[in-house]
């Protein structure tokens, strides 16, 4: 029996028990349905949109092409990709999963970079937003707003170092390598040809944005609540519980309590629910705690990996690459977390700040998580009615 045959027996046992699991198990798959479904109406869909809608104007006009020509002499040798990686990065950081991905794709698509450059951007530009790791897990869940700032150096150092690894990615025929001095005029000139190129009205460029945003969220939302589904079955049928078993004995080769086990299991699948675990398990050290969490916001979780992977699937970019610098993000993380701990964490703490103070910094990732989760519902239905109308009209005029 080849390969190809035990890959299609494989895939067929793991739908048929997930489809016996679903019938077994109603009640506890549609309440994690449900708290899948919250969470990307509440949270992600009117975070992500207004980002996703942005950057495909940008797009474009040509301003992505004017980024790019500045960032040239930036970006290509750090990490051996073209200027608008930079952009795609900076979008990457601000929005969080899976925009790095998805600008990746609009831009391989376009031939603006090769399919090894769209292998080495991806691979670094996929981060969690600072509106998450402040808003959400920070105060959230371990609700300490110190904790968020080494979090976030953490996350955002050990990125920037997967970019310099993987700029070793890969083989390509020799580029012109001869020393060019971007320029301002330069780069207007690059925006403004691309602009020219654009043949589609501003209204249809904004339609089309629209629409091809909420087509992307409407494929997150799925995989969302796909995954919060999968998570709760697996807890209830135990084999969280076998998985955890193997984990223990791996977290004690790194000297970090067996309590993290099924935490870290839930979080390799859905990061929100495993970061939520992690910050509630008690008697074990804020450090611990910090580690762990950095490593599964890193690695990101399978949820958010295959909302990269259905993305990267309409074009030729592979998706081991990304999946493989997930795993070196999420060490490095771990790392930098541990090694920041006493000059960051504990210089903090040692400022003399009372215990009950809120540093600034924490507090309007914290207003803004609260006037997301509240408005999001009504921002969510807004633009999927906005989305039907597109759709209407296109229908119309075809």
């Amino acid at each position: 029996m080849n390969k190809s045959y035990i890959k299609t027996i494989a895939l067929a046992l793991s739908t048929v028990t997930l489809a016996g699991a679903l019938i077994k198990f109603p009640q506890p798959s549609l309440e994690a349905s449900i708290r899948g479904l919250n969470m990307w109406w509440e949270i992600v869909f009117p975070s992500l949109l207004p980002f996703y809608i942005i950057s495909e104007i940008l797009i474009s006009f040509g301003v992505v092409a004017f980024i790019g020509v500045l960032l040239e002499p930036l970006m290509r040798p750090l990490f051996k990709v073209p200027g608008v990686g930079g952009f795609v990065w900076a979008m990457g950081m601000a929005s969080g999963y899976p925009s790095g991905a998805k600008l990746t794709a609009r831009l391989r698509n376009e031939n603006q970079i090769t399919k090894i450059e769209a292998e080495r951007l991806v691979s670094f530009t996929n981060s969690s937003n600072p509106l998450f790791i402040f808003g959400a897990v920070s105060i959230g869940f371990f609700q300490n707003p110190k904790i968020g700032i080494v979090l976030a150096i953490a996350h955002y150092a050990g990125n920037f170092i997967v970019g310099l690894i993987m700029r070793f990615y890969g083989k390509e025929k020799k580029r012109d390598e001869r020393k060019k001095t971007p320029s301002i005029k330069q780069a207007l000139g690059e925006m403004h040809r691309t602009r020219i190129k654009e043949k589609r009205p501003f209204g249809r460029i904004l339609g089309d944005a629209v629409s091809s945003s909420i087509e992307t969220l409407l494929l997150i939302g799925g995989f969302i609540i796909l995954f919060s589904v999968i998570n709760k079955l697996l807890y209830i049928m135990n084999i969280t519980d076998i998985l955890a078993s193997c984990f223990s004995f791996i977290l004690g080769l790194f000297h970090l309590p067996a309590d993290f086990s099924i935490p870290l299991v839930a979080g390799l699948f859905e990061m929100t629910l495993g970061s939520q675990m992690t910050s509630g398990i008690h008697g074990v050290s804020l450090l611990h705690q910090a580690i762990i969490t950095s490593f599964i916001l890193a690695f990101s979780g399978l949820s958010v990996q295959a909302q990269a992977a259905s993305i990267l699937a309409q074009t030729d970019i592979r998706f081991a690459p990304f999946f493989f610098a997930r795993i070196i993000h999420g060490f490095i993380a771990s790392l930098i977390t541990l090694l920041i701990w006493k000059p960051v964490y504990e210089g903090l703490t040692l400022q003399g700040r009372p215990s009950n103070a809120m540093p600034v910094v924490g507090t309007p990732s914290h207003d803004w998580y609260q006037a997301i989760s509240s408005a999001g519902p009504v921002l969510t239905i807004f633009f999927l009615a906005l989305y039907v109308y597109i759709l209407y009209r296109k229908k119309v005029r075809m």
